[in-house]
């Protein structure tokens, strides 16, 4: 084992005494490098660039890398015989700075979001007979450890099949994903809303983009793995709550068109998630034991305001915390750092608890109140989705306002592709930028009747 290139050209690497650890040969090695450096398809400088090296054996990898010019590197290996050849290879090289060695197990690390940067090359070599290659990829790319123009290098054993043999193809909807989730999240939270991508992303890359995509390749039918009931009848399909509640997905999904619904399948929506793990792991997926996610998939443990400080730095506008009547109690530092409903983080010292009830964006204000300012009333929708015809509306009517909210008792005015909801029932901290999803109750369980997006919300003390 030897450095082929660069600062260190010729070095040579202390190898392991255990050969089941399968070192990366130096012919394989260079193989790679002359992939990654030669190659008209791929646009990876190593100068200057930022490597993840998973499972890093002895670190033949991310040496190379460093040799030749990254800026950093990043080296995960726990199995103590080789983490110990590891860092005396590191060490045989004089004043190596750029290094981090990291020795927690790396699905618990990729699961909890804990790594700090984002990396233009991930170079994966894991122990093949533990079979998650797939949980792997799936925790990088929840992590969003990887630059959108980033590579991942996957050392394969060649005598690995995959477990299922069907044929596949990987779309590429960066860009799309960009400009209409990301780009829109961010516009959103400028304006003062509290957005919710999931929805965004449903409703453009997914079900738009897919959908045409499947149409085009003539397929019988697009199937998802949102947690969501679908009943067919003589002609339309109808969307219904899961029936396991506490995973159920239909408020992210009032978006969707009945055309789209028709087509689309959702398998999972009639078992709860105890049942898909256990079916995950008779068939030996990989992502059986997959980690819940938490957070929005582009936002690095759920920290916004960091997402919005690198597209956005001016957002970060000092301005006004008032209170309802208008008095001014302090300052904020940005208005990109508040959610209407927040408590915690307001800075205001107060002998009664205060919350957010209030952003105005367009004066870089922070209004703030009592529980009872943020009790509404009243919501204005836009951009309506119907699932059901209009006269459904004049029938009692259910909503949920938030992911995590209930179902409320309303009243709902249409007026075109707007609507005025009255809410029957006492409910705080609702933000413009959310939905408002419509439900009726029949017998198959809560039918999503479609919904919009909330413009504008209503109370006794102030409008928002």
């Amino acid at each position: 084992m030897r450095i082929i290139s660069g600062k260190y050209k010729g070095k040579k690497l202390h190898q392991p005494i255990d050969i089941s650890t399968r070192p990366l040969r130096d012919i394989v090695k260079e193989s790679i490098f002359n992939l990654l450096t030669h190659s008209n398809n791929i646009r990876i400088d190593l100068n200057d660039a930022y490597v993840l090296d998973l499972f890093s054996g002895t670190g033949s990898f991310g040496l190379e890398c460093i040799s030749r010019g990254a800026r950093k590197v990043v080296f995960c290996e726990n199995y103590k015989p080789v983490l110990a050849i590891l860092k005396k290879n590191i060490n045989s090289l004089n004043e190596i700075k750029n290094i981090e060695i990291k020795t927690e197990n790396i699905f618990n690390k990729l699961g909890k979001k804990e790594f700090d940067i984002t990396f233009n090359l991930i170079f994966l070599d894991p122990p093949y007979k533990e079979q998650k290659i797939n949980l792997l990829l799936s925790l990088i790319s929840d992590s969003n450890i990887l630059k959108k123009d980033g590579l991942i290098v996957l050392h394969r054993n060649k005598k690995q099949k995959d477990i299922i043999d069907i044929k596949h193809e990987i779309l590429y909807y960066q860009k799309k994903f960009k400009t209409e989730v990301i780009d829109s999240f961010i516009d959103s939270y400028s304006a003062g809303e509290t957005p919710i991508p999931c929805v965004q992303c449903n409703q453009t890359v997914k079900f738009r983009d897919l959908f045409r995509y499947a149409k085009d390749l003539k397929a019988d039918a697009l199937v998802t793995g949102h947690y969501v009931s679908r009943v067919q009848n003589s002609k339309n399909a109808s969307m219904y709550r899961a029936k396991d509640l506490t995973r159920d997905q239909s408020y992210f999904l009032f978006s969707t068109t009945q055309e789209q619904l028709n087509f689309l399948r959702f398998p999972l929506g009639e078992i709860d998630k105890s049942e898909t793990r256990s079916i995950a792991k008779k068939l030996n997926l990989n992502v059986a034991d997959k980690p819940d996610s938490q957070d929005i998939c582009f936002v690095p443990n759920g920290d916004y305001s960091s997402v919005i400080r690198k597209f956005r730095p001016e957002s970060f506008k000092k301005g006004k915390i008032i209170d309802v009547s208008g008095k001014e109690l302090g300052e904020h530092d940005g208005i990109i750092n508040y959610t209407i409903g927040q408590r915690k983080g307001i800075k205001i010292s107060s002998d009664k608890a205060l919350y957010v009830v209030n952003i105005d964006a367009d004066k870089n204000i922070i209004v703030v109140g009592n529980k009872k300012s943020l009790e509404i009333k009243e919501i204005k929708l836009r951009e309506l989705n119907f699932l059901a015809p209009k006269e459904k509306f004049n029938e009692e009517i259910k909503i949920k306002v938030r992911s995590t909210g209930r179902l409320l008792k309303a009243k709902i005015n249409l007026n075109d592709n707007c609507a005025n909801v009255s809410i029957l029932e006492k409910e705080t901290g609702i933000s413009p930028g959310q939905a408002c999803v419509f439900y009726s109750k029949d017998n198959f369980g809560d039918k999503v009747l479609g919904g919009g997006w909330i413009d504008k919300t209503f109370n006794n003390n102030l409008s928002t």
